[in-house]
C-alpha cells in the first residue's frame, strides 16, 4: 500500500509560510511522471505566486461577478457560486496555486467531432493522473494541497490572464496545513466494483 494514498486530504486552511521552491520542483517532477494517452505528456503547470497571485484573485473574482450578473457559462450551477467565492478565499491563503493546463486541448466553447473529443478525452485523463501524481508527492512532503475545480466560473477571465497555450483543466492550491481534516466517508468497494468470470 502507498500510505500517502490513504493520508491525503483536501486542505482548505494553511499556515503563513512559504513553501521552499526545490519542494514545489519536485512535487512537479512527480506530476511529469504520469502515464499518458499515447506519451503525448499534454500537461503544463502555471505556478503562481506573490503579485502574480493578487492579479489571478482579481481575474477569479471578475469572473464570479460576470457568472453572477451576467450571461453565465454555467447557468445551472448558480447554487454554487458562494461555494467558487470560499475557494477564492482560500486561495488568498495559499503560497503557491498551480494551474494546469492540457496544452492539447481545445476551449470548453469548442465543437468537436467524435475522434477529436475522444483525444480530448483521453488526454484529460492523462493530465488528471499527473494531478494526482502532485497530490501524493505533496502529502509525501507533509505539505497540503486542494484540487480546484471552481476556475470554471471564472474559465474566460482565468484562460485570458494566463494567456497559456491549450485548455485550462484545473487549478491546485499548495501550502502547509493549518488543518487535519479527518477522511471523508468513501464508498465500499461493494458499491462500485462488478466482478465478472
Amino acid at each position: 500500500m502507498v500510505p500517502e494514498i490513504y493520508e491525503r486530504r483536501s486542505i482548505r486552511k494553511y499556515l503563513d509560510k512559504p513553501i521552499p521552491k526545490q519542494d514545489i520542483a519536485d512535487i512537479l517532477q512527480s506530476g511529469t511522471m504520469a502515464p499518458s494517452s499515447k506519451n503525448r505528456q499534454p500537461w503544463r503547470y502555471v505556478v503562481i505566486e506573490g503579485k502574480s497571485k493578487e492579479e489571478m484573485l482579481a481575474a477569479f473574482r471578475a469572473g464570479i461577478a460576470r457568472e453572477e450578473n451576467a450571461e453565465a457559462l454555467l447557468p445551472q450551477s448558480r447554487e454554487f457560486i458562494a461555494a467558487a467565492k470560499y475557494t477564492v478565499e482560500i486561495m488568498e491563503q495559499t503560497p503557491v496555486v498551480i494551474f494546469v493546463v492540457n496544452v492539447l486541448g481545445r476551449s470548453v466553447l469548442t465543437d468537436l467531432t467524435p475522434e477529436e473529443r475522444i483525444y480530448e478525452i483521453c488526454n484529460i485523463q492523462s493530465v488528471s493522473a499527473s494531478i494526482q501524481n502532485i497530490l501524493l508527492a505533496a502529502t509525501k512532503k507533509g505539505i497540503g494541497s486542494l484540487w480546484i475545480c471552481d476556475i470554471y466560473f471564472a474559465y474566460q477571465e482565468l484562460s485570458d490572464w494566463l494567456s497559456a497555450e491549450g485548455e485550462l483543466l484545473a487549478a491546485v492550491a499548495l501550502g502547509y496545513p493549518a488543518e487535519s481534516p479527518a477522511a471523508r466517508p468513501r464508498k465500499g468497494l461493494e458499491d462500485v466494483v462488478e466482478w465478472r468470470s
